[in-house]
């Protein structure tokens, strides 16, 4: 477990360091947790078949990029053809019944206009001719749906992202809804899942640092900062799910692991400067204002500066050795 001191506490005076006598004080220390994030994309998008048929075109290729609507796959329903021609043939058919009701209207009215025929047949024919007319445009637009139908095999992408997996081949038969690819966005984030205990010191807004690609540990070389975005309200088998956002992501791979620092509480040591700590036949000591010395337990190092885990208490007056 890494730590690492609050501004407020490791903002020592440089002059305190190089004295050669100080006056120690318990200062308030932040411990930081070494745990695994997982490299995520914010929205996972899918791309799903509108209709069921036949993958007769795949496009779709795991790690290529595909812009926002550009065509994945084609789904093809050979049922929708015969449908179509069908409706073809019975489009021409009434076109002919149609012709044939304008040709006896026309017929019917000019023997009304000589004197041979009566109103009543003139209605009548009038009447097969709109029945007739209605009939083809209620073909025309079945025909119509049908068509929209055969345009949806166009698998499209629903935005623009790298294709993390297609999960069907060409000349499978595929159902409406079932997923022809799988898409992350370019944004990416580092999902947290943390112990059931760290709920309590998450905050949005809180400060990560971050390592080096991969499960190194942190250095001043490597070391990135991130922000907590969310932390989500649910705890899910014992874990607190959170969300970082990092500058850069972009080139890493969607599920890579690396290591991340959280908090993980606060507490109060003793730091003195490390100059003030001598050793002498594999023990630590520090020398007091009255010229004594005393046995110290040395913790962790914070740059000049060191933690005494034991032998010194508050307000205890150091010298130099």
């Amino acid at each position: 477990m890494r730590r690492l001191l609050l501004i407020a506490a490791i903002a020592l005076p440089q002059a305190a360091f190089a004295a050669d006598r100080i006056v120690v004080h318990a200062v308030e220390v932040q411990d930081q947790k070494a745990v695994v994030a997982t490299v995520e994309p914010v929205h996972q998008l899918v791309a799903r078949a509108r209709l069921g048929g036949t993958i007769v075109s795949l496009k779709a290729k795991e790690g290529e990029r595909a812009e926002a609507g550009a065509e994945l796959a084609t789904v093809a329903d050979p049922k929708l053809v015969l449908q179509m021609q069908a409706l073809d043939a019975r489009i021409e058919s009434q076109q002919a019944q149609v012709d044939k009701a304008k040709t006896d209207l026309d017929r019917v009215d000019e023997l009304l206009r000589k004197g041979v025929s009566a109103q009543v047949q003139v209605d009548a024919a009038r009447t097969a001719y709109d029945v007739a007319e209605r009939n083809l445009d209620a073909m025309r637009g079945d025909r119509s749906v049908i068509a929209q139908q055969m345009s949806e095999g166009a698998v499209l992408a629903p935005g623009a992202g790298r294709i993390l997996s297609v999960p069907v081949s060409e000349g499978r038969v595929v159902m409406p809804g079932e997923t022809v690819a799988t898409l992350a966005e370019d944004r990416y984030i580092l999902r947290l899942q943390l112990p059931e205990r760290h709920a309590q010191f998450m905050r949005a807004g809180d400060k990560v640092q971050i390592g080096s690609r991969g499960l190194t540990e942190l250095t001043d070389e490597t070391r990135r900062e991130g922000r907590v975005t969310t932390v989500y309200p649910e705890i899910q088998g014992g874990r607190v799910i959170a969300d970082v956002e990092v500058p850069g992501l972009g080139d890493y791979f969607v599920g890579e692991r690396t290591l991340a620092w959280v908090s993980a509480g606060a507490r109060r040591v003793i730091i003195v400067p490390a100059a003030f700590v001598f050793r002498r036949a594999g023990v630590n000591y520090v020398k007091t204002a009255d010229g004594s010395e005393v046995v110290v337990q040395p913790g962790e190092r914070h740059g000049d500066a060191i933690e005494i885990l034991a032998g010194l208490a508050d307000g205890d007056a150091l010298v130099a050795p």
